[in-house]
C-alpha cells in the first residue's frame, strides 16, 4: 500500500497470535482487557492502529489524527439528499402558499372600511387572517335597510304603508340583504378554493359583503333622490359594477394567492348577481 513507509514483507512471525494481548516492554504497565459477562458470547478485542511514526508501524500522510477519506475533503464530498440544500437554511416563498402569520395587525373598523376603496391592495392583504363579522354584517344590513328606497316601487309602497306594516317590511329587506351578500361571499370563497387558492373563508366572505355594499353606495344614494329607473343612476350602476368587480378580483387574488384571471373567475357568479339584482334594479 501507498500509506506504508515501513514494515512491508516483515515476517508474520512477528505479529502477535490472535486472541493473546502483546506483552508491555519491562517497565510499563500492562494494558487491561475488559472481562465479558458470564453467558455472553465473548467478543474480540478491536485493534487499534497506533497514531504512526514507530518502527514497523504503518504511517498516514497528513500526521495523526488526519483520515484523508474523510467527508469535505478533495475527492470525497459530503452527500445529502435531492431536498435538502445545506447551503440555503431560509425558506423559500413558493406561489399558492399561505405566508407564515400575518402581514400586520387587524385594522380598525374606519381604517377598514376607508382601505377597502381607497387601499384595497394593501388593506386586503393585512386582512387576509382576520375575521371582520361586526363591520360585514352592521354595513350590510343598514345597506340592506336603505336599500329598498333605491327602487322607484319599492319606495312608493313603503311611503305610502303604514308605520306597522312599513318597518317589518324594511327590517326584513335588511335581513334579506344580508343574508343574500352572506350566501354570495361563501360561492365566491368556494369557488376559489376549487381554484387552487389557500384563503380562509371568514376573511374572504367579510371582505366580499363590504366591497358589494360600499362600491353599491353611490348609485343607492343618487336613486334615493333621483329614482332608479333614470339614465345617469343605470350608468353610475354600471361603473359601480365595474369598479366591485376589480376590488373583488383584487381581494380575492390577494387573500388565496390567485393570478387575477383565476380571481375573476371566482368572482363571477357573485358579480352576476350583483349585477342583475342589485345594480340594474330588479331587486
Amino acid at each position: 500500500m501507498a500509506g506504508f513507509r515501513n514494515g512491508r514483507g516483515r515476517d508474520n512471525r512477528e505479529a502477535p497470535q490472535q486472541g493473546h494481548p502483546p506483552h508491555a516492554p519491562y517497565g510499563q504497565p500492562q494494558q487491561q482487557y475488559p472481562q465479558q459477562p458470564y453467558g455472553q458470547p465473548q467478543q474480540a478485542p478491536q485493534q487499534q492502529w497506533p497514531q504512526g511514526g514507530g518502527h514497523g508501524e504503518p504511517e498516514y500522510f497528513g500526521g495523526a489524527g488526519h483520515d484523508p477519506y474523510a467527508a469535505n475533503n478533495p475527492g470525497h464530498t459530503q452527500a445529502f439528499s435531492v431536498h435538502d440544500d445545506p447551503y440555503n437554511q431560509g425558506a423559500t416563498y413558493q406561489a399558492g402558499a399561505a405566508p407564515a402569520g400575518p402581514v400586520g395587525p387587524r385594522l380598525h373598523w374606519k381604517e377598514l372600511l376607508s382601505g377597502v376603496v381607497l387601499r384595497p391592495n394593501q388593506t386586503y392583504l393585512q386582512m387576509r387572517d382576520y375575521a371582520m363579522w361586526g363591520p360585514a354584517l352592521v354595513v350590510t344590513f343598514v345597506y340592506g335597510l336603505l336599500a329598498i328606497f333605491g327602487f322607484d316601487g319599492a319606495r312608493e309602497d313603503v311611503i305610502n304603508a303604514t308605520m306597522s306594516s312599513a318597518i317589518p317590511y324594511v327590517l326584513t329587506t335588511g335581513v334579506a340583504v344580508t343574508i343574500s351578500f352572506f350566501i354570495l361571499g361563501v360561492v365566491t370563497h368556494t369557488l376559489a378554493r376549487q381554484l387552487g387558492g389557500d384563503g380562509a373563508w371568514q376573511p374572504t366572505v367579510g371582505l366580499s359583503m363590504l366591497i358589494a355594499c360600499l362600491t353599491d353606495a353611490p348609485r343607492l344614494v343618487v336613486g334615493m333622490f333621483l329614482g332608479g329607473d333614470e339614465m345617469f343612476v343605470q350608468l353610475l350602476g354600471w361603473a359601480t359594477w365595474l369598479a366591485a368587480g376589480a376590488l373583488l378580483t383584487s381581494m380575492v387574488s390577494k387573500s388565496h394567492d390567485l393570478p387575477w384571471p383565476k380571481a375573476l373567475a371566482a368572482s363571477a357568479i357573485q358579480l352576476i348577481a350583483l349585477l342583475s339584482i342589485i345594480k340594474l334594479g330588479t331587486f
